[in-house]
């Protein structure tokens, strides 16, 4: 059944939707006004508008609908969880697994695997369903946060959308980088010749392309004499743009060990992904406001593949 908010708002000057927003922030300004263009936001039994200004004390009634349930199948698929508390999960994704149902990718995805693990999630966008702060590729394996419900979602996103999360990807990449220590200011957008791909767009290009900023620092060199020479990074993405931190690696000219995308189609290495993980994220809890730092191990594959490199090298 909906449930009834009797708010009491003392703003004046304060349009609407806005001291709504101030007043019961478990709902965002955009879900405020669609409420209001619903009818389900009342003063005196009357509809009103969003952009009313108020002129302080006035008494609101708000008629909040069920929760709407998705199409999205709930699976129970096992999850390698970092962190967990009332508000949020930290997830160490594997490499393979989509985040979100897609065509092609229905089931199996993160979202599934959410919705069987938190049966009671607590609905995001008035939908019983995963909010997704943040997502990687396919093959990228490593720490994706999930909120459970409207507030920790937003919170995480401001924090994302301010660049105040701190983000540390280890890469193996082709060569010896050098310098050691880098950061590649480059601007990314969609390949113009090849619409599947993203590609440094260079400056004064008619393609449209977003600043990306990706800083890289040396950890390790090894090399294999009958493969090649190759480099662990650690990448601190300080933008957020589609396969950044593959395209700037690439540009630099030190591509990521299995990208066929990339980097080379034919590789060296035994290795059925590319070698990409997130393995840390420190942000603020929305709870509480704390710094929180995860981290997420090396998976078994990409171990593998540097403890044999390392075992040649020696």
């Amino acid at each position: 059944m909906s449930r009834q908010l009797d708010l009491i708002l003392d703003a004046p000057g304060e349009r609407l939707d806005r001291a709504l927003a101030e007043a019961h922030p478990e709902l965002s300004r955009s879900q405020w006004q669609q409420l209001i263009t619903d009818g389900l936001v009342t003063m005196q039994g009357q509809p009103v508008k969003a952009s009313l200004r108020l002129e302080g004390g006035e008494r609101v009634q708000v008629m909040l609908p069920d929760v709407a349930e998705t199409d999205l199948q709930a699976q129970q698929i096992p999850l390698d969880i970092v962190y967990e508390d009332e508000d949020l999960l930290a997830v160490n994704k594997p490499a393979g697994m989509v985040v979100h149902p897609a065509p092609g990718h229905s089931e199996g995805t993160l979202v599934n695997a959410i919705l069987g693990y938190c049966p009671d999630l607590e609905g995001i966008g008035c939908e019983r369903r995963p909010g997704i702060v943040h997502r990687l590729d396919k093959e990228t394996s490593g720490l994706i946060l999930v909120a459970k419900n409207d507030r920790t979602l937003r919170h995480l996103q401001r924090q994302f959308k301010k660049r105040t999360v701190s983000k540390t990807y280890l890469a193996l990449v082709e060569g010896h980088v050098q310098p050691p220590q880098a950061l590649i200011d480059a601007p990314i957008g969609r390949d113009p010749r090849h619409r599947q791909r993203m590609s440094v767009i260079a400056p004064g290009s008619s393609a449209s392309s977003r600043p990306a900023q990706t800083e890289y620092k040396l950890l390790e060199k090894v090399e294999q004499s009958s493969v090649g020479q190759f480099s662990l990074v650690e990448c601190y993405p300080r933008t957020g743009r589609t396969h950044q931190i593959r395209v700037h690696m690439a540009f630099a000219g030190f591509p990521i060990v299995g990208d066929t995308t990339y980097g080379r189609r034919k590789q060296g290495l035994a290795l059925d992904r590319h070698f990409l993980h997130a393995s840390r994220l420190a942000f603020r809890r929305p709870s509480d406001e704390r710094e929180l730092a995860l981290e997420a191990r090396l998976p078994d594959e990409l171990r593998a593949v540097l403890d044999s490199l390392r075992e040649t090298s020696k």
